[in-house]
C-alpha cells in the first residue's frame, strides 16, 4: 500500500465536512446571516420613510417604517446612535410614552414608528442637529442583526404625506 493510498479513508470524509462548510457558507451574506430568502422562513427586512424632526433641547425622537417582506418573523430589540448614549424604543398608551424591550416585525408585515404611537427616543444628545443634516441610527433586530439607517432631520413640525 502507498502512503496516498493509506490517506484516502482519512481524507473522504474531511472533504465532506468541507464541501458541507462551503454549501453553508454559500447562504450566508458572509456576516454569518442569511440572506433575504435564503431559507423559507427568514425575515426580509427594508428601511423607508425616516426622519427625525429637530430637536428644540436635549431630546429627539426618530420615525420610521420596517416593511418585512419575508416569511420568518423578526424583532427590533434596540437602537444605538452616535448622537446619544441613551437611546430606546418607546409605545404609546393613553397619550403616554411607555418604554418596551422590543417591537414585533410580523412575516409580510411592518414596524410603523410614527408620530403619537411607537417611536424611537434619544435623550442626552449630544449635540442637536438641525433641519437638514442628517444623522446616523443602528436598528438592532433579533434575526437579522443591525440595520444601519441615515435619518434626516426635518422641520420640527415636518408631517409625513399620507400613504395610501
Amino acid at each position: 500500500m502507498t502512503r496516498h493510498a493509506s490517506l484516502k479513508p482519512v481524507l473522504a470524509p474531511a472533504a465532506l465536512l468541507v464541501a458541507a462548510g462551503l454549501a453553508l457558507t454559500a447562504c450566508s451574506d458572509g456576516g454569518g446571516k442569511p440572506s433575504a430568502g435564503s431559507h423559507s422562513g427568514a425575515p426580509a427586512l427594508a428601511v423607508s420613510g425616516a426622519y427625525m424632526p429637530q430637536p428644540v433641547g436635549d431630546l429627539a425622537a426618530g420615525f420610521l417604517v420596517v416593511k418585512n417582506t419575508g416569511k420568518g418573523d423578526d424583532e427590533l430589540t434596540s437602537v444605538t446612535s452616535p448622537l446619544s448614549d441613551s437611546v430606546s424604543i418607546h409605545k404609546t398608551v393613553d397619550d403616554r410614552m411607555v418604554e418596551v424591550k422590543s417591537f414585533d416585525v410580523p412575516p409580510g408585515g411592518s414596524l410603523d414608528l410614527a408620530r403619537g404611537g411607537n417611536h424611537i427616543m434619544l435623550m442626552g444628545i449630544k449635540h442637536p442637529p438641525k433641519q437638514g443634516q442628517s444623522i446616523e441610527l443602528d436598528l438592532h433586530f433579533k434575526k437579522t442583526g443591525a440595520i444601519k439607517v441615515t435619518v434626516p432631520v426635518k422641520a420640527a413640525n415636518f408631517q409625513p404625506p399620507a400613504t395610501p
